[in-house]
Parts: structure tokens; sequence; C-alpha cells
């Protein structure tokens, strides 16, 4: 006996056609949120590939096997980086050795702050409660404030022993700074971990690029295998306008910061400059995250407010210059992304990797939309997504 399933109504139909790309999404999501140190580590390996590829080709038409050209490539690249993090640690060697400098000077300052912040209270009680209320009682008297220095405690007298030794017992009272690295010590070891593949996925990439390449356009057929050659052009060429500007216009504020920072004989400027010109570039946040690093060092250069006012005045007139005329000029004349996809992105690539989806989440919004702009059927996302 067949049994009969009565027809779907209307509104049925609908609920059971949207739940698929919601199920489908929701899984995508966890899969990014879970896996994402094995999706940064791979995105962070396919953008220096991408950046590193014009390098290759020009060697390989010096009639260089790709293999050869590849390694020299990749040779060259951790060469630069190790230099680069030679000289910041050197710079940060000393830096390291001045922090109790640092950390009385902060402790002074604190304590000045504080001083004044008791002075506004008196100098309000004055003028709030008239003179005669104070004379004749009626108004609570101020109470005095206790000092912010702390007192030695006294010396107690060791209590008398008759031969007898105490049990002592040693107590290692946890800290936060130490709960955080030991909650964090796995997570660290597994990005580390992760890392140490980048320079292995990189040099491959590079050295099969072409075999990659024809068996990734064997998956297509006819104009489909057109539109996906079109798109991992349009990628790549996105990527490497986006971070090769990225990386001229962080290397010109560097430049720029660490000699205004010499000149103001601010300490460690070799170091304070490229860090302040590189976090200049990070979106919406990037003026207060480039003069933290230059107002913590300036802490011991400066005793008055008119040198930290300089140095806020100096790192947001370059931030101004640099994301108002040079950015749309190098970058964003190849990115074509509108501020609220941008903002969308950030929102979206932030919460699923945290600082590391800050810093890719631009390239892969852009990179997702020259997808769109090359399919037909999607074409319409990319001119939402578009400027």
């Amino acid at each position: 006996m067949a049994i009969l399933s009565k027809p779907l109504r209307a509104p049925e139909q609908e609920v059971r056609r949207l739940a698929g790309p919601i199920i489908s999404l929701g899984v995508i999501i966890a899969i990014l949120y879970f896996g994402r140190v094995f999706f940064i580590t791979s995105l962070i390996a396919v953008i220096l590939a991408f950046i590193l590829e014009p390098s290759v080709t020009l060697l390989v038409r010096f009639r260089l096997p790709r293999s050869l050209a590849s390694f020299l490539v990749c040779s060259g690249a951790l060469l630069f980086v190790y230099l680069i993090g030679l000289g910041a640690y050197s710079q940060m060697a000393g830096l390291i050795e001045d922090l109790p400098k640092y950390t009385a000077r902060i402790g002074d300052l604190v304590e000045k702050i504080s001083v004044q912040v008791e002075g506004m209270e008196q100098q309000t009680y004055q003028v709030l409660v008239p003179a005669r209320q104070r004379q004749e009682g009626l108004a609570p008297p101020v109470a005095p404030q206790p000092s912010r220095k702390k007192r030695k405690p006294a010396a107690t007298p060791a209590p008398a022993t008759s031969g007898i030794i105490p049990e002592v017992r040693i107590h290692e009272e946890a800290t936060p700074i130490k709960d955080f690295i030991t909650a964090r010590l796995g997570s660290v070891y597994e990005f580390m971990l992760m890392t140490s593949f980048v320079p292995f996925l990189v040099y491959f990439m590079l050295s099969w690029h072409d075999h990659i390449h024809r068996s990734f356009l064997q998956f297509f057929h006819g104009e489909d295998r057109a539109a996906a050659a079109r798109s991992l052009q349009g990628i790549a060429d996105m990527v490497r306008a986006f971070v090769v500007g990225n990386s001229m216009l962080g290397l010109l504020l560097a430049a720029l910061s660490s000699l205004a920072f010499s000149v103001i004989h601010l300490p460690y400027p070799l170091l304070v400059g490229p860090l302040s010109g590189f976090l200049s570039l990070v979106p919406y946040v990037g003026l207060p995250l480039a003069a933290l690093p230059a107002l913590f060092v300036a802490l011991t250069a400066f005793d008055t407010i008119s040198g930290y006012l300089l140095v806020i005045l100096l790192v947001s007139l370059f931030h101004v210059l640099a994301m108002n005329l040079l950015y749309p000029k190098i970058v964003g004349s190849r990115v074509h992304l509108n501020p609220l996809a941008v903002t969308f992105s950030l929102m979206l690539w932030g919460f699923l990797w945290d600082a590391a989806g800050l810093l890719l989440a631009i390239p892969l919004t852009a990179a997702f939309k020259a997808v769109c702009d090359n399919v037909k059927g999607l074409r319409h996302i990319g001119k939402f997504l578009g400027d």
C-alpha cells in the first residue's frame, strides 16, 4: 500500500528552500572559525606566492630552472626578513634594559595625576559648600585622603624557638600575566608550528606554479574555464597591488616617522618609527595605534605636555597625508571596495580570526569581488561590493 504524502504548502516550501543555504553558511562559518590557524597560514603563503611570482618569472627568463629560481627568491625573502628581525631585536634589547625607567616614570605620572585629582576635589568642595556651613559644622568635613605611597610594615620580632626548626612552605602565587601565558601557550605553539610551514608552502607554490595553474583550470570547461582564468589573474593583480602598495606606503611612513622622531630626540627612532608607520595603515584605528609606541618611549624624553602634543601632531600629520592623499592613488585604485563593504568585512573577519582577520579582511573581500566580477551569475554581488 503506497503512502501518499501531502503536497507542501508555499510557506513550507519557502522554509525548506531557505534552510539549506542557511545551514551551509553556518557550517562554513564554523569551519573557518575552528580551522582559522590552518586557513590563515595557507592564505599568508598564497599571498606571499602571488607577491614573489614576478621575481621568479624574471629569473626564469634568464634561463634558470623554475625550481632554482624559486629557491633563490625564497632565500632572498627569508634573508630580508632575518635582517629586519635582527635590527628590531637590537633596538628591542635596549628598550628592555630601560624598562625600569619607564616603570618608574609611569608611577610618577600616576602619583601626580592622583594629587591633581585630590586638589580638584578640594577645590570643588570649597566652591560648592559655603564657608558659613563649614564653620558651623553643618557640612561633613572632607576625609583626609590616604597616601598613595606604600609604607613598609613594621618588623615583628621572631618568636623564640627552643631548638625547633619551623616548617617552611614555599607557595608560588599566580599572576595575571602568568595565567594569560599559560592559557595561550597551546595556541602560540600551534601558531608557531603552522608558521614554520609557510616557507615550504611558498616554495612549492612557486616551483609548481605552472602545474597547479593547469590542473586547477581542468576543473572547468568552456566559458567557465575562461572565467576561472580571468578570476585568478584578477586576484593575483589585486593582491600584488594591495600588498605591494601597502608595503611601499608603510616604508615611506616608517622613514618619515624615524626621521621626525630623530629630530625631536625621541628614543629608539629606528624601532618606533617603522612600528608607528605600519600601524598607521590599520583601517579605522590606525591613528591611535600609531601614536601609542611613540607616546610610550616619550615618557623618558619629555617632562612637559608640549612634547607629547608634538608627538601626536607628527603622527596625525603623517597619517592624514598618507590615508587621504597617497593611499587612494597607490592602493584604492586597484581594490575598488566601497566603505560599507570594507567595514562589514573587517567586522566579519575580525570576529572569525581576530587580529589576523583584520589584516586579511580587505584582500579577502577584494579577491571575492574579483571572482564575482568574472562570473556571470555573481556580477550583481561584485557591483554591490564595488565603489
